[in-house]
């Protein structure tokens, strides 16, 4: 019977050196590891990419995620997005909670231009994106308004 050979690390001269010349010693995997732990794990909800951006082949039309943060909304039962995509109605798209409890939704806009919009929290409390490409003044609403730009 044949004895498997294991790898055997390089000396500590071969090692590579980081910036401030310590050794980089390589990752060995643990023979214990089960399969389930070797997929790719979803990042947590801080390292998350926010709103996601898809455009369509012919760039007429552009998927965007909105999310919100568990700490912006953490008591709240229901939150929707109202924007000019969709005339500020308070309830047109629902967002749907996460287990984590942020909340996410995905709509289609039209490519091409700079969409207004805030998180309605449980149909009264106005929120703002944290993550929103800029931000402008609304005079009618004296307050400013998340942008997103597709």
């Amino acid at each position: 019977m044949k004895k498997k050979q294991l790898k055997k690390e390089r000396p500590a001269a071969e090692l590579p050196r980081d910036a401030v010349g310590k050794r980089i010693r390589p990752l060995l995997r643990s023979r214990t590891v089960k399969k389930k732990q070797l997929k790719k794990e979803r990042p947590a909800a801080d390292d998350q990419p926010r709103m996601e951006r898809k455009y369509s082949k012919d760039n007429a039309s552009c998927r965007v995620t909105f999310w919100l943060p568990t700490q912006a909304a953490r008591d709240a039962m229901s939150v929707a997005v109202a924007g000019s995509f969709n005339d500020w109605s308070l309830d047109r798209h629902p967002m749907k909670r996460l287990k984590n409890g942020d909340f996410q939704l995905a709509l289609t806009l039209e490519a091409g231009k700079e969409h207004e919009f805030r998180f309605v929290v449980d149909g009264v409390r106005w929120e703002n994106s944290w993550i929103a490409d800029k931000y402008v003044w609304n005079e009618h609403a004296q307050c400013e308004n998340s942008v997103i730009v597709t």
